[in-house]
C-alpha cells in the first residue's frame, strides 16, 4: 500500500511540450512502471500531436476523457502555472503536483480559493513532487536513491528530502512514500495532512518529518501527532534564526514578528513527543532509533 499514488495511477503532464516537461516525463517514464502509467499530455496549441508516443490534447478534461488520467503532473511556466492547477482542479482531477517554482502569491491565493470544496489534492507548488518507490515516480527527485520500505518522508524541502532517503538507504531502510509538499507560502498539502495519511496507512511503520523556518504547520502538525499519531515520527527543522521579515530559503521560509523561528518549531515538536534532530546529517539514524 501507499499514499496519493502507486502503480495503478494514471498521470498526464501539464506542459509535457516544453524542455523541462519533456525531460521530467521521459524519467519517470522509464522509472519502475512509469510505461504505464504516464498517458497523455496537454498543450491547448498542439492537440492531436505526441511526445515519444505521449498522445497530446488540448485541454485537461479531454485528456482525462481520453485516457482515464486522474492525475496531474504540472511543469507549466509561472506566469500560467496557476491557471494550469485551476484547470486540473475544473477538470476533478484526484491530485495535482505542481513543479513549478515561482508562481506569483496573488495568483496561488485565487487558485487557492477556487480549489475550496473541490476534491483535488494539491502538492506543491514549488516542490520535487512524490514517489512510491519501486512503482511510481511523479515529479523531479532521482529514482535511483530510493527504495521500497516502510518509512514515510515528508519534507518541504526538495533537497533535503533526498538528503533524508540517502541517509535511511545507508541504513538499510527503504520509504513507503516520499514526499516533497514544497515551502511557498501558499501551497496545497500541509504536513499535518501527509500525516493524517501515513497514520492510516498499514504498510508505513515511522515517519520522518523535515521542516523549515516560517510560518505554523509543522507546530499545528506536531500538536496533532501528540494526540493523534500510532506511529513514531522524527524530525529536522531546516534554517536557523533570521531578522523579523527576513526571507531564507524558500518563499515561504519567513521570520515574522519572532514567530516561525527553528528554536520555536522544535520546542512545540520535542514537547508534543517528536524526536528532533539539530543534525541534518543524523536524520536517518535517529529515525532508527525509534524503530
Amino acid at each position: 500500500m501507499s499514499i496519493l499514488i502507486n502503480r495503478h495511477s494514471r498521470v498526464m503532464t501539464q506542459g509535457i511540450t516544453g524542455k523541462t516537461g519533456q525531460f521530467h516525463t521521459r524519467l519517470c517514464r522509464e522509472y519502475a512502471n512509469g510505461q504505464q502509467c504516464f498517458v497523455a499530455g496537454v498543450n491547448p496549441k498542439k492537440p492531436g500531436e505526441q511526445f515519444e508516443g505521449i498522445p497530446i490534447y488540448a485541454t485537461v478534461r479531454e485528456a482525462k476523457e481520453a485516457t482515464g488520467a486522474t492525475v496531474s503532473v504540472i511543469y507549466v511556466p509561472p506566469a500560467f502555472a496557476a491557471a494550469a492547477i485551476d484547470e486540473a482542479v475544473e477538470a476533478d482531477l484526484d491530485l495535482v503536483i505542481c513543479i513549478t517554482e515561482g508562481i506569483p502569491v496573488r495568483d496561488m491565493l485565487r487558485s487557492r480559493y477556487k480549489m475550496e470544496g473541490r476534491k483535488t489534492l494539491l502538492i506543491g507548488p514549488n516542490c520535487p513532487g512524490i514517489i512510491t518507490p519501486d512503482e511510481i515516480k511523479i515529479g523531479i527527485m532521482p529514482g535511483y536513491i530510493h527504495k521500497k520500505g516502510r518509512i514515510g518522508v515528508v519534507s518541504r524541502s526538495g533537497t533535503l528530502t533526498y538528503e533524508a532517503v540517502a541517509q535511511l538507504m545507508a541504513l538499510g531502510l527503504g520509504q513507503s512514500t516520499c514526499i516533497g509538499i514544497g515551502g511557498d507560502p501558499i501551497n496545497g498539502l500541509k504536513h499535518l495532512d501527509v500525516m493524517r495519511l501515513f497514520n492510516e496507512d498499514n504498510e508505513t511503520d515511522a515517519v520522518l518529518m523535515v521542516g523549515e523556518i516560517g510560518g505554523s504547520d509543522e507546530e499545528d502538525c506536531a500538536r496533532w501527532i501528540k494526540d493523534n499519531m500510532k506511529k513514531p515520527v522524527v524530525g529536522f527543522i531546516a534554517g536557523v534564526a533570521a531578522p523579523p521579515g527576513k526571507r531564507m530559503g524558500h518563499a515561504g521560509a519567513i521570520i515574522a514578528g519572532g514567530q516561525g523561528t527553528a528554536q520555536e518549531k522544535i520546542a512545540v515538536m520535542e514537547a508534543c513527543g517528536i524526536r528532533v534532530t539539530r543534525n541534518p546529517a543524523e536524520m536517518g539514524k535517529l529515525l532508527k532509533s525509534v524503530l
